[in-house]
């Protein structure tokens, strides 16, 4: 698998790693630039599955194994079948732990769901793995004798997460997370040769107790690093949006949403969002920086961003009709054109009515919430700033029909140039 994106000649992967910011803690920079930068390594990332889908916090973890291989490294991502019945501990409180039933559903939906950030052909193909393979046939006196005795407990009970919870107390359970985690690295390095483990800060002690488990067992070496915590500038934390969490699966949050997350990053993130989830050359990136710090208003990154970041998890052809949404709402486009998936999505963004039957042009203003009342409604159409699918709307009186609906359902109605909702009349 190889890029035109990659870092030719002027940076090592390492460099280009450390460039964008995306390594914060390693077991060594100079074991991991010779691991990185010479031939290829096996490496692997875990995901848990706690919920139906990964969501955008997910996604600097997935990208970063995408750029891995590009470099010629090969993929081992995991997904917990073991560890998301267990469940990494929490600092405020002990996790509600899910029925294996519906863990096993998740860890399905989540293997395809990573499926398309990697390739799985070629001398570097990636593989999908699950450690309820091997963790799942081990009896409690193998765990105990094999992987318990290795663990010293004052170390344990040294990381951070473990003594927030020391006094509201904590379960066995969850205090023995760690052990399952750093079984997995020692059983990936037996079984696939694995020398490199990565993930976010937050697993360092999970990630570090993985590399001293196996030189305890007389293995290795391996190498380990963790990216970042990504966070915004706002206080708010990244990846949730007023409607909750930004998921990567399209049932739950639309292409249309997560292409608008992306358009609507603040300028003072932006930049370090390109560094972390891009895949142009340093050079676009930096033209890109120039062009926020020029002119913000114009929000080129933004949009770069998300338009590639929406053509990689959900394929150009969505891209394309989040992009036509964008600018269809605003009568930069035709409304015809878009899907009825799309346009219901981009609708419910803006806020969405729902109306059995269809007053007059005035009432659908106010029903929508974009005007206060009758009155104002009335003056606003008066005035010209009334529009009905893109439509100025000049009559006080004006109606609506069925042959206006689009898709046989919904109109778009807009106040301005930036003020827009939507009514679906159910049938």
């Amino acid at each position: 698998m190889t890029d035109s994106n990659l870092p030719q000649g002027r940076d090592s992967l390492t460099e280009d790693l450390l460039w964008r910011g995306l390594i914060q803690d390693s077991t060594g920079l100079d074991e991991l630039r010779g691991l990185l930068d010479g031939e290829a390594a096996t490496f692997y990332v875990g995901f848990d599955p706690t919920a139906p889908s990964l969501h955008v916090g997910h996604l600097m973890q997935v990208v970063t194994a995408r750029r891995l291989q590009l470099a010629g490294h090969r993929p081992l991502l995991l997904v917990g079948g073991a560890t998301g019945q267990i469940g990494d501990p929490k600092e405020t409180a002990e996790r509600t732990l899910n029925p294996p039933e519906v863990v096993a559903g998740w860890v399905r939906r989540i293997h395809d769901q990573l499926a398309p950030f990697v390739s799985y052909t070629g001398e570097n193909a990636a593989r999908l793995v699950n450690n309820l393979d091997w963790t799942g046939e081990m009896s409690v006196v193998e765990f105990l004798r094999d992987v318990g005795k290795h663990f010293p407990v004052n170390k344990m009970l040294a990381r951070e997460v473990v003594k927030a919870r020391l006094e509201t107390g904590i379960s066995f359970t969850e205090f023995s997370y760690q052990l399952l985690q750093a079984n997995d690295f020692f059983e990936l390095h037996r079984r696939h040769g694995c020398q490199l483990q990565y993930g976010g800060s937050d697993q360092w002690g999970n990630i570090t107790a993985g590399v001293d488990y196996i030189r305890r067992r007389g293995a290795g070496p391996v190498e380990a690093f963790t990216t970042p915590l990504v966070t915004k500038s706002d206080g708010t934390k990244f990846g949730k949006t007023e409607g909750g969490s930004v998921w990567l699966d399209p049932e739950m949050t639309s292409p249309y949403a997560f292409y608008q997350f992306w358009v609507n990053a603040d300028d003072r993130d932006v930049v370090r969002y390109l560094r972390y989830f891009s895949f142009r050359s340093r050079e676009e990136l930096e033209e890109l920086e120039k062009a926020t710090a020029e002119r913000p208003q114009a929000r080129l990154a933004q949009r770069a961003l998300a338009e590639e970041l929406t053509s990689l998890v959900h394929g150009e052809r969505e891209m394309a009709q989040a992009v036509a949404a964008s600018q269809a709402l605003f009568g930069r486009g035709s409304l015809e054109e878009l899907t009825p998936a799309t346009l219901r999505a981009a609708l419910t963004e803006a806020g969405l009515v729902h109306l059995a039957e269809l007053p007059d042009v005035a009432g659908l203003l106010k029903e929508s919430g974009l005007v206060p009342s009758m009155k104002e409604a009335r003056r606003v159409i008066a005035e010209g700033g009334a529009y009905v699918n893109n439509t100025r709307v000049t009559d006080i009186d004006a109606t609506v029909s069925a042959d206006d609906l689009l898709h046989g359902r919904y109109l778009v109605l807009r106040r301005g140039k930036r003020s827009f909702a939507g009514v679906e009349l159910r049938k």
